[in-house]
């Protein structure tokens, strides 16, 4: 029905229901599971350092982190939702060159922002000691530089991922 009350003809309701309807099949691809992947393991990062004192240099892991992140939230709904169609100059037949893209800048960044986190670690390796009484943040940065490297990792193979399907010639995700 509409809003009004009036009842809709059968093809404007099929239409109406299956505008808004999930894609399944992403879900179950390789692209799908990895985007749920970065989007839990970006969180972690983000959640990770915000949680925490944080300065200096670690101010760009969390740019790239919550950046990534949000970016990845959007391609992931836009695909689920098969609304890729929407984004000007990216969406449609260019969909795939966005992913490849966005995932080869995401795995770059990362992977400094990898660097700088583990430099960070390694600067306060000195306050992991038993004795150590004073506040610490070893062991966010720790857990921060687990998060970052396999954040790295994911972006990466699913770079690749789209890479080959690209070479390959075709022009979906999955």
């Amino acid at each position: 029905k509409t809003p009004t009350g009036r009842k809709m003809p059968h093809s404007q309701q099929q239409v109406s229901r299956s505008s808004l309807s999930a894609n399944r099949g992403f879900l179950k691809s390789f692209l799908g599971v990895m985007r749920l992947l970065q989007i839990f393991l970006g969180a972690g990062l983000w959640i990770t350092i915000a949680s925490n004192k944080y300065e200096g240099s670690i101010h760009f892991v969390l740019f790239v982190s919550v950046f990534f992140w949000l970016l990845t939230l959007a391609l992931f709904f836009l695909t689920l939702l098969d609304k890729q169609d929407l984004v000007p100059l990216l969406g449609g037949d260019k969909w795939l060159l966005t992913n490849t893209i966005h995932d080869l800048l995401a795995t770059i960044l990362y992977l400094a922002a990898s660097g700088v986190i583990i430099h960070k670690t390694k600067k306060n390796q000195y306050c992991n000691t038993m004795g150590y009484k004073h506040s610490c943040l070893y062991k966010v940065y720790l857990a921060a530089s687990v998060f970052a490297c396999l954040c790295s990792l994911a972006y990466l193979l699913t770079a690749l991922y789209c890479s080959c399907r690209k070479c390959k010639g075709n022009q979906s995700l999955f």
